[in-house]
């Protein structure tokens, strides 16, 4: 289970309720948008605002602590940072699917920035398609 005061501290941020409620909602869910968040924290603590929750979202992307997750079509979801992945995400239902990288995908990474001389920090891989679930409902 993850200390969320912790990381918080960890990234130069206060362990403020409002904080500790968003990261506890998004560890639960996993990827989530700002209304989908605000849903959840606002029936814990019903005078929060949805800007107080966008500005903490904001803040939290900017220090690390969450990643923002484009989807093409729809708002973006977030989640808490984490060992780089791939993202699986449907563009019908908007769902986002974790998937590992493989020896392969990072070797592919590394040689393309050898190449281009770039200095790799990190990354964030976002494949855009039609999830199972979706492809069922149109067969």
């Amino acid at each position: 289970m993850i200390d969320y005061a912790v990381l918080l501290n960890e990234h130069g941020l206060k362990a403020t309720f409002q904080r500790m409620n968003i990261l506890g909602e998004i560890d639960r869910h996993g990827h989530m948008s700002v209304e989908d968040i605000y849903e959840k924290v606002v029936k814990v603590h019903p005078s929060l605002s949805l800007a107080t929750i966008y500005k903490n979202i904001i803040l939290m992307v900017e220090k690390e602590v969450l990643v923002e997750v484009p989807i093409v079509g729809k708002k973006s979801k977030y989640e808490l940072a984490k060992e780089d992945h791939i993202h699986m995400i449907c563009t019908e239902c908007g769902e986002v699917e974790d998937k590992l990288c493989f020896d392969e995908t990072d070797a592919l990474f590394h040689q393309l920035s050898r190449q281009e001389h770039f200095k790799l920090h990190k990354r964030q891989v976002n494949l855009y398609g039609i999830c199972e679930h979706c492809q069922s409902k149109t067969a």
